[in-house]
């Protein structure tokens, strides 16, 4: 791990500076946005134009960087986030968020395409595993502490966006002048939506459902908060809540997936995940019984976008799997797009109100575990000892760094097989 850091530290801390910028500015606009009196419907489409500009920019970055190189790519992108930061105090209308919120989906995507492709090629087959652990770590290390710089400056002024907008321009240079090459750049070919269903229908299910969850989590915890009628304290430890159950329970979630039948693993989890949501209805007015929900929703969460993807490769030569990645990313992206829009209509005032915020993750995830518990009597069980590896990610990333992921899973394989050929 040393010898990664040591190598990528310039990258690592980029990167990590993006994502605090990236985690601040979405929990901000929810608390901004109840300052200004939008409603909640409002609120949903500006969190959704997010997901809508980085669906765009994870199919068009690739043409960008081929065109006109990384380092172009990323200083481009980058400049536009830190100067949209700056608009949304100047410009608190929907609308012009709405346009900002798709501005910053797209130039995030590239900024992370770029950025993910440089990291991958800075690793070799030796530590590509511990690089990506490390960047997964980095990843929502950078989104928790945002949430404690909600608290610096007061969210009805320019300071908090002022501050978003310098950690992403200050994040340029210890990646721009990091002395890692630029590497050629090139992505795995797309397999057929049709044929990926026919591969792994829940997989694809799957995806679909949790690309809602999760960006309800991303998009409108805050707005949920601010709805709520928590403290700036409170909305801080709310939303960073999800993301350290994210980073605590990944890992023991995937050591386990290696060892059982993933359908089951994925039905438990996604169950025990709705069940936390419903208790975060039922049981949300103890602040610190709210924050245990959380966690354990978020907890559950996120590790099930590996786990789902995982459990794809295990029916997949590894020629197929980066393209079978990629189709699993963009129905996520599609996913994400209305979970936003869904979760602000059951948060209004003549539906569910704040409640409709659990509501809306409980349903996908109590859904989406009686989905696997079907899909386990279709078919017989892959033994655990021929599955292959749990490679950690999160649906934070670009689909580079899934395709990076389906590297590590395969070199994984290939040392056990050769381990037990010997």
């Amino acid at each position: 791990m040393l010898q990664v850091l040591s190598g990528s530290w310039a990258l690592l801390l980029g990167m990590g500076l993006l994502m605090v910028g990236n985690g601040l500015q979405g929990t901000l606009l929810g608390v901004r946005g109840a300052i200004e009196g939008f409603s909640t419907f409002q609120m949903s489409f500006v969190m959704s134009a997010y997901f809508i500009g980085f669906l765009a920019g994870s199919r068009m970055a690739p043409d960008l960087i081929r065109r006109v190189g990384h380092v172009r790519v990323f200083a481009a992108l980058a400049s536009f986030i830190s100067a949209v930061m700056i608009m949304y105090p100047a410009f608190a209308n929907p609308i012009a968020w709405f346009a900002g919120r798709v501005i910053i989906g797209f130039c995030f995507s590239g900024v992370y395409v770029a950025a993910e492709s440089w990291l991958n090629n800075a690793a070799d087959n030796r530590n590509r595993g511990k690089a990506l652990s490390l960047y997964m770590i980095v990843q929502m290390v950078g989104i928790v502490s945002a949430q404690g710089l909600l608290l610096v400056g007061d969210p009805s002024g320019y300071e908090t966006f002022v501050l978003a907008s310098v950690l992403i321009s200050v994040s340029f240079a210890p990646i721009l002048l990091s002395i890692s090459p630029t590497p050629a750049f090139d992505t795995a070919k797309r397999m057929s939506l049709r044929n990926l269903m026919q591969v792994s229908p829940l997989g694809c299910v799957g995806m679909f459902l949790l690309g809602g969850v999760f960006s309800a989590q991303f998009g409108m915890s805050a707005v949920y908060g601010a709805k709520a009628g928590l403290s700036l304290g409170q909305i801080s430890a709310f939303v960073a809540s999800f993301y350290i159950g994210a980073l605590v329970l990944q890992y023991p979630l995937g050591w386990l997936s290696d060892r059982t039948d993933r359908r089951i693993l994925i039905m438990v989890v996604a169950t025990v995940g709705g069940v936390a949501a419903l208790a975060g209805i039922m049981l949300g007015g103890q602040f610190h019984i709210l924050l245990v929900a959380v966690f354990v929703t978020g907890g559950m969460t996120n590790p099930l976008y590996s786990l789902l993807i995982a459990h794809t490769n295990d029916r997949l030569e590894h020629d197929d799997m980066a393209a079978a990645a990629g189709g699993l990313v963009f129905i996520n992206g599609l996913g994400a797009i209305s979970g936003p829009l869904l979760t602000g209509w059951l948060m209004g005032e003549g539906v569910f109100g704040p409640s409709g915020f659990f509501l809306f993750m409980a349903v996908l995830l109590l859904a989406l575990g009686a989905y696997a518990a079907y899909r386990a009597t279709q078919r017989p069980a892959i033994p655990a000892d021929d599955t292959g590896t749990f490679a950690p990610m999160y649906p934070t990333g670009s689909p580079v760094v899934t395709e990076w992921a389906q590297e590590v899973a395969i070199e994984a394989d290939l040392e056990d097989q050769e381990a037990k050929e010997a």
